[in-house]
């Protein structure tokens, strides 16, 4: 795997800060990469507009990453939107035969790593088109989840950002 920028997608919400990665050798990280093409498809719109309001709405400024909202298993990332029906409060989320998955790292409920996605085509990972997407995915949370552990990342929980060991804000891996 190259090298990557870990950088700040979406710092705006009351309840969630959002990163992404980014390649070295790229200017837009993988989560733009994912909205801007799906954004385009026109059988893809819609469902491309419902998840960047569930990402934004939902878990940026309504609840938090909390375990209700992320509870799509797919190894070393979560897969997004949120699997079956889950009512919080008076609001319920429910995204039956969605096309779109995304996937993500949650580090703590108020900080969460997207990554990159594409059009659920089969039942698992491993036979739809997302393979190596999700495996790509997979790769990024592990390299990011080991730096974490050996504080190469600092997680700073009181103002919801990720930091560089020497205390800057630019994160290489």
């Amino acid at each position: 795997m190259n090298i990557f920028a870990l950088e700040i997608w979406d710092d705006e919400g009351a309840k969630c800060t959002f990163y992404s990665v980014r390649y070295d050798y790229l200017h837009t990280n993988e989560t733009d990469l994912f909205f801007e093409k799906y954004d385009s498809l026109a059988e893809y719109k819609q469902a491309n507009q419902e998840l960047l309001s569930f990402i934004i709405y939902a878990i940026g400024e309504e609840h938090g990453a909390i375990n209700e909202l992320f509870n799509r298993n797919e190894n070393e990332v979560k897969g997004l939107p949120v699997q079956g029906k889950v009512v919080l409060g008076e609001i319920s989320y429910h995204y039956p035969n969605f096309p779109l998955r995304i996937y993500a790292l949650k580090v703590t409920n108020d900080i969460v790593i997207l990554f990159n996605g594409g059009v659920k085509d089969e039942q698992t990972n491993q036979k739809s088109s997302l393979h190596l997407i999700w495996r790509e995915a997979c790769e990024f949370a592990k390299r990011i989840l080991e730096a974490i552990r050996n504080e190469t990342i600092i997680v700073d929980k009181e103002n919801r950002k990720l930091t560089n060991y020497d205390g800057s804000d630019e994160i290489i891996l």
